[in-house]
């Protein structure tokens, strides 16, 4: 076993988890998830059967990541965010077979106590507000707020807002990369060398 997992955590037969990775207390990983290297599983998560995690996803607390979910790498899940996967769910109804997919592509954040509604999938380092409820695709780089969640704005990889001038162009303050928008899509340019 190359990872660790707290003596409270239930991992069920059938899962795949990477090196490195680390779950904690009360988490419960059911049967057929697959969890890559150098992730942080928090406290009280559940990943249910057939979820996909990337590399070095970091899952905060109270999380759900229900079937029909994937996580590329370097995504954060933030405190109690959950994601759906029934559209129409009614207890007297069995929809399994029907779930949707949802996909949170590489180096996404989503913030504490999110909502994913399932089948819109979150794109590149988006960025997703706290308490925002996600009911349509979200463009790469786009920041997403409010309830149903509107863009707001950009974000650069490095999760700084960007502010683009007149000629569409935008600098990360920390990182000094630079952005370009066009026809309604952000791109990160190569660096000038």
């Amino acid at each position: 076993m190359d990872y660790f997992a707290h003596e409270t955590a239930v991992i069920d037969e059938g899962c795949q988890i990477g090196n490195g990775t680390k779950i904690w207390h009360f988490s419960h990983i059911m049967p057929n998830a697959v969890i890559g290297q150098r992730c942080n599983i928090g406290q009280n998560v559940v990943i249910s059967p057939e979820v996909v995690l990337g590399n070095n996803v970091k899952v905060q607390n109270n999380v759900s990541i229900y079937t029909g979910v994937t996580c590329e790498d370097d995504v954060f899940l933030g405190p109690s965010c959950v994601f759906t996967n029934v559209i129409n769910p009614r207890s007297a109804v069995n929809r399994r077979g029907q779930y949707a997919t949802t996909v949170v592509k590489k180096g996404a954040s989503i913030g504490a106590n999110a909502t994913i509604v399932c089948g819109n999938d979150i794109g590149e380092f988006a960025f997703i507000g706290a308490g925002s409820v996600v009911t349509k695709h979200v463009p790469a780089y786009a920041l997403i707020i409010g309830n149903p969640g509107k863009q707001s704005g950009w974000m650069s990889e490095f999760g700084h807002k960007l502010d683009f001038s007149n000629d569409n162009m935008a600098v990360c303050p920390e990182s000094d990369d630079k952005y370009k928008l066009e026809n309604g899509k952000v791109h990160k340019l190569a660096p000038s060398n």
